[in-house]
């Protein structure tokens, strides 16, 4: 642009040609753009003028009202018509109002000259109220003020190294700070500054990072995934499924008066809150105790004796009738959702992410998700059901311990009066009567928002939208849940952790490959019921091509009580080996037999009685009865012969007969036809034949052949 005349602008383009245009056209024209143009502002920054200082800020609001009134005549503002006379721009030049606001300035007490006038003027025109502000207020401030940089870098890393480590004193870092600083430049070279400064320092690098919070804080911060984090939605029952264990805050008897903290061990259904399934077992919990919860949700939890009518399913608000004509098996069930779960959520225990339950989950057709090593808040729903479960029936149970040990009282173990299967009768009693039924603040269905649902509600309410489909599972079914070990068949059988497991039905086998790419066997054995292992063996007959055969200890006659893996590694870790494998085995079966017969006399030290009281506990709780005899659907002779009697006054007698009954469903059954003897394979293993039971709330042989 060389010219602006009447109008018109003149152009001169590179090669020195002049072309006339009209100012309106090129003002119009669409690749019309003034280059090199300074940015004004028109709106002012509030927000920043807010976040100032209030004498800076009204300062900069001046300072606009007089730059205003130099270039204009009229300071803004309501109430001004007219420029004053030594402002007018008709009647005076800019460099004198320059002066005059500047003496006028200087007259009211704050010292201007026209030079500082203009350049406010200037600062206005390139950045409006922003560029009147004092910039003194708006520097950034370090909270880290003017420390020495080598202690500042320091501290960071002994901050950093102590995230995993447990939580100590402000005067523990700054012995590792000055430790540090005396290994990278020398004794003396950098000192440290004042007690005061250093803990000020401290707070000023730690406190927006967590770095002094407790260990467990620290923890969960490091493990957490990069933000930001984005809700999940779950609009559906099974989609989310989350699963974790805690140690109970309860006492109860374990045999022989010991007194232990069982393990809980649940999974919730996110989208409705639900309890789909819940063991709780002595410490110690195995992952087939959590494949064994997946086969729990997805069959119905039957009716227990003495349980009130009012918790079947058909009184509850569930759509027992239309769900009855899809599931058969839910006739005579408690009013628990069966849910069959797409993916669980779990943490990073060993129980979780083992291979015998990542492929129990791959056989159901499960996605797996781990969280986070040590982050609770990655399954928080299940962490805060935790907590409910605490306030709303662990507290009220006998033999509580509060939280921690701080809110423990005088004699609690004392109080203890309840033992593993009577606690674990009435949690899950609680759950159907308690829980299930009990509004949840976080459950809203989607037309009534204001209104909170129960977890039953829900799941009433979503079922009618995503549907129902029933998962039967057979006996081979719950096999394949079990821990797997892939061995060869030997001349002596198969030998597992110094056990050695034998029988005829292995001859034809016998160091032979088998079918598999590796050549091993695959064998199912279940920790909380050594006594016997399940080998998946080819059969013709089967529609397959493959059977389970049962194959038992070779020392199972010699111990008759229960027992479990973990009292089997006990034994491992105390009795010598002194000979060959094939004594040290038998010596270790003696050894097993004088252990549980002294606990159970009352004899032997605390150590042994508690290992044999866990091993009861398991056997008959989660090998048997509790666990086992749902997925079964087998009930015992006592349960059936008193369906009103209360199970918890009964006597020892019945209790211990109650207890055997359970125990027996765990021996293996052959496929017989409705009607046929079940006890066929445990008479050709030489094992003792369960009795049959009078009452069957499922079976599964006949649900394989209907569905």
């Amino acid at each position: 642009m060389a010219a602006l005349t009447d109008g018109q602008v003149r152009l001169v383009t590179e090669d020195g040609e002049v072309a006339a245009v009209l100012l309106s056209l090129l003002f119009a024209d669409a690749g019309f753009e003034v280059l090199d143009a300074p940015g004004v502002s028109r709106v002012p920054p509030l927000g920043l003028l807010q976040s100032l200082p209030e004498a800076v800020r009204e300062r900069a609001l001046a300072w606009e009202r007089h730059v205003r009134e130099v270039e204009t005549g009229l300071p803004g503002g309501p109430g001004v018509a007219s420029p004053r006379a030594k402002y007018d721009p008709q009647a005076r030049t800019l460099a004198q109002r320059e002066e005059t606001k500047a003496a006028e300035l200087s007259a009211a007490g704050m010292p201007t000259s026209a030079v500082t006038v203009r350049r406010m003027r200037a600062r206005y025109r390139r950045e409006g109220v922003w560029g009147l502000v004092d910039h003194r207020a708006t520097r950034p401030r370090s909270v880290l003020g003017r420390a020495d940089e080598r202690v500042v870098a320091a501290l960071r890393e002994v901050l950093e190294a102590g995230r995993e480590r447990s939580s100590g004193t402000l005067g523990r870092l700054r012995v590792h700070t000055e430790r540090l600083l005396a290994e990278q430049y020398g004794d003396g070279v950098v000192p440290l500054p004042s007690s005061a400064t250093f803990n000020r320092l401290v707070h000023a690098l730690a406190d927006g990072r967590g770095l002094l919070d407790s260990a467990r804080q620290r923890r969960w911060r490091s493990a957490r995934p990069a933000p930001p984090f984005v809700p999940t939605t779950v609009m559906a029952p099974g989609e989310l499924v989350m699963m974790d264990s805690t140690v109970l805050d309860a006492f109860v008897v374990l045999d022989d008066g010991v007194v232990e903290r069982p393990e809980l061990t649940i999974a919730l259904d996110v989208a409705t809150r639900t309890i789909c399934a819940a063991v709780l077992c002595a410490k110690g919990t195995r992952s087939v105790d959590a494949a064994q919860m997946m086969a729990q949700m997805m069959v119905p939890a039957p009716m227990r004796p003495g349980w009130a009518e009012a918790l079947a399913m058909e009184r509850s608000v569930v759509p027992y009738e239309r769900l009855m004509s899809m599931d058969a098996r839910l006739e005579g069930a408690a009013a628990r959702p069966v849910i069959t779960p797409q993916t669980i959520v779990v943490d990073q225990g060993n129980v979780f992410v083992s291979s015998s339950f990542i492929a129990a989950c791959e056989s159901l057709g499960i996605s797996v998700q781990p969280t986070p090593p040590g982050n609770g808040p990655a399954k928080g729903h299940v962490e805060r059901t935790f907590s409910s479960i605490n306030t709303l029936f662990v507290q009220h149970v006998a033999g509580y311990t509060g939280s921690h040990t701080g809110e423990r009282g005088r004699d609690t173990e004392g109080e203890a009066v309840w033992t593993l299967a009577q606690l674990a009768e009435m949690f899950q009693e609680w759950i159907i009567c308690g829980w299930q039924e009990r509004e949840h603040d976080g459950l809203r269905h989607p037309m009534m928002p204001r209104c909170a649902l129960s977890p039953n509600e829900m799941w009433a309410a979503l079922v009618a939208v995503c549907g129902y489909v029933p998962v039967p599972l057979g006996r081979e079914d719950y096999i394949e849940l079990m821990p797997l070990k892939r061995q060869k068949i030997n001349d002596y059988g198969i030998r597992i952790d110094y056990r050695t497991y034998d029988h005829k039905v292995l001859n034809p086998y016998r160091g032979e490959p088998s079918p598999a790419a590796d050549g091993l066997w695959e064998i199912h054995y279940n920790p909380h019921f050594p006594a016997q292992v399940w080998v998946r063996l080819p059969k013709t007959d089967q529609p397959r091509g493959y059977g389970w055969e049962a194959v038992p200890w070779i020392h199972h006659t010699l111990v008759t009580a229960p027992f479990t893996d973990f009292t089997w590694q006990h034994l491992r870790r105390t009795v010598a080996r002194r000979a060959d494998r094939a004594q040290h085995e038998h010596d270790l079966a003696l050894a097993l037999r004088e252990l549980l017969e002294r606990a159970a006399a009352g004899h032997g030290s605390r150590r042994e009685k508690v290992v044999a009281a866990r091993a009861r506990a398991d056997a008959t709780t989660n090998g048997g009865g509790a666990v086992w005899g749902i997925l079964y659907g087998q009930q015992s002779e006592a349960e059936a012969d008193a369906p009103g009697e209360d199970v918890f006054g009964a006597s020892e007698d019945d209790e211990e007969s109650l207890i055997n009954d359970g125990a027996l469903s765990v021996w293996p059954t052959e496929h017989t036809p409705p009607g046929g003897s079940p006890s066929g394979a445990a008479q050709e293993a030489g094992l003792p034949a369960p009795r049959r039971p009078q009452v069957t709330v499922y079976d599964p042989f006949e649900e394989s052949l209907r569905w």
